[in-house]
């Protein structure tokens, strides 16, 4: 199934770029671009797109009241904000409208890429840097913000991580495992645990027996 995008940034260039990108796999389709949040209001409402890539800092119309607006009344488009803004007060807002993602400009392509997969099947997902900002409060606002039912279908990827940690592997010890970075990690147990709605470790374990991810060693 190809999953139908829209790009909203005000640099005509970001858009080409961003266009190529998108448009070299084979699941992903570019249906329309927009300069402004007014104009993407209108395009989202003729073209219905899967998914909003959504630039913060555009003139004219607040990119957070545009999200709102789209959450509000065209819920099929799922926005991910693509922006430099890493600050929690820009992430907050951007959770508070309903935005499925906010990702980094500067991230690695096959990162965005996974991104606007992974929200298009209703997720969320966070640039790795800007997970690490979210003090204890945003976090736990974070994991109480609308988002899928607990139980949703973990990914490959994070049924791996909660088998992980649930075998009393540390954050290091998992990156060492996977061949991955300790801070993809962090994002994958943060993700993973607000799908949950598992706040710590003993409740994650308890979830791990409980779906038969690990098993109880004979004689406990």
């Amino acid at each position: 199934m190809t999953i139908k995008c829209i790009l909203v940034d005000d640099h005509t260039l970001f858009r080409e770029g961003l266009r190529r990108l998108l448009e070299s796999e084979a699941d992903l389709e570019v249906v329309g671009e927009a300069g402004n949040a007014v104009e993407a209001l209108s395009k989202i409402r003729e073209l219905r797109p899967d998914v909003a890539l959504m630039d913060i800092g555009m003139p004219g119309m607040s990119s957070f009241e545009a999200a709102r607006l789209i959450e509000k009344n065209l819920p099929g488009t799922r926005i991910i904000f693509l922006t430099m803004f890493e600050d929690e007060e820009y992430l907050q807002q951007a959770l508070n409208v309903g935005a499925a993602g906010y990702m980094l400009k500067d991230a690695p392509a096959a990162n965005l890429i996974s991104a606007v997969r992974e929200v298009h099947q209703g997720r969320q997902c966070l640039s790795p840097r800007v997970a690490e900002k979210l003090g204890d409060e945003s976090r736990a606002r974070f994991q109480a913000s609308p988002g899928p039912e607990r139980g949703s279908a973990l990914t490959p990827r994070e049924r791996e991580v909660v088998k992980m940690i649930a075998e009393g592997n540390s954050v290091r010890e998992i990156a060492g495992l996977l061949g991955l970075s300790a801070k993809t990690v962090e994002v994958h147990k943060f993700n993973l645990m607000r799908k949950l709605r598992i706040h710590n470790k003993a409740h994650l374990v308890t979830y791990a027996i409980q779906k038969k991810i690990v098993k109880i060693p004979a004689g406990t």
